[in-house]
């Protein structure tokens, strides 16, 4: 499921789509979690909204029993993508 994070309030660079796909992750998508997120239980999530630019993975929002994590590729911080993985948990 693709979210608008225009209608949430968060502006997004242009070729950056935040999606919460379907559980279990698909192993490419697991491979891309664990990546960027490797202390979470990519196995056991409950909740997962992922940030794709250019058909590659580089932000990741990953919620699971007892507790959560949140990670953007270094290049891509600070544009408005950790609000709308947020936003797409909430």
């Amino acid at each position: 499921m693709e979210v608008d994070a225009t209608l949430r309030g968060v502006s997004l660079p242009a070729r950056v789509r935040v999606t919460r796909p379907p559980l279990p992750l698909a192993p490419a998508l697991k491979a891309a979690a664990a990546r960027l997120c490797p202390d979470a239980p990519v196995n056991t999530l409950t909740a997962a909204a992922l940030a794709i630019a250019g058909g590659s993975v580089i932000g990741a929002h990953l919620r699971w029993d007892g507790g959560e994590h949140a990670s953007v590729e270094t290049g891509w911080r600070g544009r408005g993508i950790e609000e709308a993985l947020a936003a797409a948990l909430a």
